[in-house]
């Protein structure tokens, strides 16, 4: 048997957000014990199996109406047993960290392999992982006053911004994540993962008692030294900038136009309506509508679609994720072909390739699948301003609100938040009530010019998936789209 213990990974700041499992603490894991656990769920004649512990604490701040209104902090704490047997997975989790419960877990997991010869486990060996996100000090560490000030900066720079700012609220929401990972092929990985989101949100009134709302926020896996590249009060601009204009917006036209997309968050759209039907379990069931088609032309010769782990404390960035893989930069879609989907380990053992290190989950109660972390539409060989220009009648999309996509056949509906008109290529006046309306393959082979100014979002997205949320990042630059259907509200 190994003798591997746990620990921090190297160069990460020493917190007093520590999870009792790790090495000295009250309930600490080792691989003797990890073993013995991995052996039990191993033993009605599985596959393969893994210990997924976790440890979360959270806080969150909300300033509302000149005040602090709330601040909360909690923690979890939790083992999620998994036990796979051909295509079927067994799955049980525990909040006791006793052995006896923990067992309890691991025969419960066992029971999808109702018979088989037994196998015993790899010994393990602690995983060498990448740092995405070493910090000198987490923000859980830092005072609440420090954050309550940041709060009240924003709120108070926005009220002073402009007399028709008849609201201004803001919010900090904070977490460290630490995991240990024990398989039955012989792994061993740990990771703390810091997150924090900042977030202010503005009411502009305008003389006609009309109002508009906007927001700007930011943050990652990231300290407080964020806030020395885009302070509250440059957060607060933001928003401030974004509410006035729309006071002024008018009805958007209807039909097919052309339309420019921002650089940055404009991303979530590649997200939403293409990145899905790149994960490797829709493909897996058959269901994406890029399945079987590996090789295929998907898209526009300009667009080059990846998945990124590596960037440095971004949102969407893992050191090791939920199967514990160390996750890469993936090519999805290059030059315009298809060339590889999102794996997690089920998916990956179907399609014979190794995991990409996607296999993600959103708490040690749920079960790991295939997620993005950071997908990005590579740079193109144009000048924004140069794209701008060969638009005569258009929409400017800057930013994104809600959406919803059939990722069986890439339909979507968004919303926009932020949209200008452009007439004789240059961005014109605001709009309102614009909703773009398409195919994601459909729009991808209509980008008929790809910007050479590729932006990553600011550390704000959530993904939803089969219940289960995880943080992600998107990026792109600017893109030209030949025809896609605004549904607006103009007569």
């Amino acid at each position: 048997m190994s003798t591997a213990t746990t620990a921090l990974a190297s160069g990460h700041a020493t917190s007093r957000y520590r999870a009792p499992f790790a090495a000295g603490g009250p309930a600490a894991i080792d691989a003797v014990l990890a073993e013995r656990l991995l052996a039990v769920a191993l033993g009605r004649g599985a596959d393969y199996a893994d210990l997924f512990f976790e440890y979360r604490a959270s806080a969150s701040f909300v300033f509302e109406e000149g005040i602090l209104k709330s601040a909360s902090r909690s923690v979890s704490l939790g083992l999620g047993v998994r036990a796979v047997k051909g295509d079927a997975t067994g799955y049980a989790y525990v909040q006791a960290l006793d052995e006896d419960a923990m067992r309890r877990a691991a025969e419960t997991a066992a029971s999808i392999a109702a018979s088989g010869q037994s196998v015993a486990p790899v010994p393990v060996t602690a995983r060498s992982i990448a740092h995405r996100y070493d910090l000198p000090m987490l923000t859980l560490d830092v005072e609440g006053a420090v954050k309550k000030a940041l709060l009240e900066r924003a709120a108070n720079h926005a009220k002073a911004f402009d007399s028709r700012i008849v609201k201004a609220d803001a919010s900090f929401v904070e977490e460290v994540r630490e995991i240990l990972l024990f398989t039955s092929d012989g792994t061993m990985a740990t990771d703390v993962q810091p997150l924090f989101r900042f977030g202010i949100s503005v009411v502009a009134e305008g003389a006609d008692g009309r109002r508009e709302s906007a927001s700007s926020g930011g943050g990652g896996r990231t300290s407080l030294a964020y806030f020395d590249g885009k302070s509250p009060e440059w957060h607060a601009e933001q928003a401030c900038k974004e509410a006035l204009i729309k006071l002024d917006a008018q009805e958007a036209p209807a039909g097919q136009f052309e339309v420019v997309l921002a650089p940055g968050d404009s991303g979530i759209l590649l997200h939403e309506a293409v990145g899905h039907g790149l994960e490797a379990d829709f493909n897996r069931k058959g269901t994406s509508n890029y399945s079987g088609a590996i090789g295929t032309e998907v898209a526009s010769p300009l667009c080059t679609v990846i998945d990124d782990a590596t960037l440095l404390q971004s949102r969407g960035s893992i050191n090791v994720d939920d199967e514990g893989n160390e996750p890469h930069s993936s090519v999805l879609i290059e030059n315009g072909k298809l060339v590889g989907y999102m794996h997690d380990r089920l998916s990956a053992k179907h399609f014979k390739v190794r995991p990409a290190g996607n296999g993600r989950r959103e708490t040690f109660a749920a079960v790991p699948m295939p997620r993005m972390t950071n997908t990005i539409l590579a740079k193109g060989p144009h000048d924004p301003e140069e794209i701008l220009k060969s638009v005569k009648y258009g929409i400017y999309a800057k930013k994104f609100g809600g959406g919803q996509v059939d990722i069986s056949n890439g339909d979507f509906v968004f919303s926009l938040t932020e949209s200008y008109l452009v007439e004789d290529g240059k961005i014109t006046a605001p709009l309102k009530g614009v909703n773009l309306i398409g195919n994601g393959p459909d729009v991808l082979r209509k980008v008929s010019m790809l910007g050479n100014d590729v932006e990553i979002s600011d550390g704000i997205w959530t993904c939803g998936k089969q219940g289960q949320s995880v943080p992600v990042g998107v990026g792109c630059p600017t893109i030209k789209i030949s025809a896609i259907t605004v549904g607006g509200t103009k007569v």
